[in-house]
């Protein structure tokens, strides 16, 4: 651990490492930051402890991020690592050189990012006060390298726990998580950083979020989280509300009248971008869907089809009040579009952190090297991923119909 420190706070060879390289959700401020814009071929890369490694297998907050720009070829890499701290503790092996904090420079530089999204704190919150000096110090060198390398910082706060063993214990863990937070936020404006809040959305949400340990946040939690993300940097809700005046035969949001004959209303929708996926957690809310309003239909209940294939009844009342469609084409594109995230990442897992790591990569490499070129083998299949990745996160047009129930 010494040894980490000392290496830490020597600022010549952390150049030396760096030459030659390059639900409703509360109000996020942004402070002096713009909305985030993100451009052509970017590559923005999760980096952290828990937070990111727990959210591999649901893929949410990459798919809030790439869909919320269909027309841009971005790239994403997940470094989490579960128990990790900024002195990149957990990424020891039995290898060295290189060192935990050599290997977790050699593994950012290794994805070119843009956007460097960073998540600690969790982990070294457990030392209280005592420990925030040299959290700060460590948060602070992990900075510096992320802007060596030309890449934009942006800082996550540390998200509070609902059980940590016992009452006490969990106000005592939140107080020191909280207070962890705080520090992350100054270190971010001293630094001029963009800061997100996860804390104070998380902690006021009263929805079952966490997993049953009490720590990490379950299916829902991420799935709330992507919308705490979106919002922190400054984008619009996605929701796409579709509006029918039947009696005017008019149409407005992303919708245009093809025809109104007999009482039936056929009319077409090609949203901006894809709704959140629907999850087995429940049905989706408004803000992050396709919503569909129908006034001034005669008493009695209507079927909508999308491209011939019935999608909701309800009545003459329900339409009026607006119906969230909770699956259809666009869902299940979001859905697909999760699956790839998912795999995409549990490929580029398995390549950056191989099982059997020491006798393929390591010191032992004599003994397995054979399987390196297999791991470099996976961008193949990665980039195959991709490409799905990008061909479908296009929302396309999709025709619709109203008409009337028969008896």
């Amino acid at each position: 651990m010494l040894k980490t420190k000392l290496f830490l706070l020597a600022s010549g060879i952390i150049g030396t490492l760096l030459a030659g390289t390059c639900l409703d959700l509360p109000a996020q401020r942004l402070g002096s930051h713009a909305s985030l814009e993100l451009k052509q071929n970017e590559r923005i890369l999760f980096l952290g402890s828990s937070l990111f490694e727990n959210e591999l297998e649901k893929g949410y907050l990459e798919f809030a991020i790439s869909s919320r720009w269909p027309d841009k070829d971005l790239t994403f890499r997940n470094l989490g690592w579960v128990g990790d701290n900024v002195f990149a503790e957990a990424r020891s092996t039995f290898t060295t050189p290189p060192s935990p904090y050599q290997q977790l420079f050699q593994q950012i530089r290794s994805t070119t990012p843009n956007h460097v999204l960073v998540a600690y704190g969790g982990i070294e919150s457990q030392k209280g006060e005592e420990g925030l000096g040299e959290f700060v110090k460590g948060l602070e060198i992990i900075i510096d390298s992320i802007d060596a390398l030309g890449a934009q910082t942006i800082l996550l706060s540390t998200i509070p726990v609902k059980l940590a063993g016992n009452p006490e214990n969990t106000a005592t863990q939140n107080k020191n998580l909280k207070l962890y937070a705080d520090a992350i936020s100054t270190v971010a404006s001293k630094r001029k950083k963009r800061y997100v809040d996860l804390y104070t959305p998380i902690a006021k949400n009263t929805d079952d979020i966490f997993l049953d340990n009490g720590i990490h946040l379950n299916d829902k939690g991420y799935y709330y989280l992507a919308q705490v993300l979106e919002e922190s940097f400054g984008w619009p809700p996605r929701e796409s509300k579709v509006t029918i005046n039947a009696s005017k035969s008019t149409a407005s949001g992303p919708a245009k009248i093809i025809s109104d004959k007999e009482g039936k209303i056929a009319f077409s929708v090609e949203e901006p971008i894809l709704p959140f996926p629907v999850t087995d957690s429940g049905k989706p809310a408004a803000e992050v869907s396709v919503s569909v309003q129908v006034n001034g239909l005669k008493d009695g209940f209507y079927t909508l089809t999308e491209n011939g294939r019935q999608l909701v009844t309800a009545s003459a009342a329900d339409w009026a009040n607006g119906i969230v469609l909770d699956h259809g084409i666009s869902q299940e594109q979001a859905t697909q579009i999760c699956g790839y995230i998912v795999k995409k990442n549990e490929l580029f897992f398995q390549q950056y952190r191989p099982m059997n790591r020491t006798y393929i990569l390591g010191f032992r490499a004599y003994e397995q090297g054979r399987h390196q070129q297999g791991l470099k083998d996976l961008d193949f299949i990665i980039a195959w991923l991709e490409g799905q990745i990008k061909l479908h996160r296009q929302p396309v047009v999709k025709r619709y119909e109203l008409s009337p129930l028969k008896e």
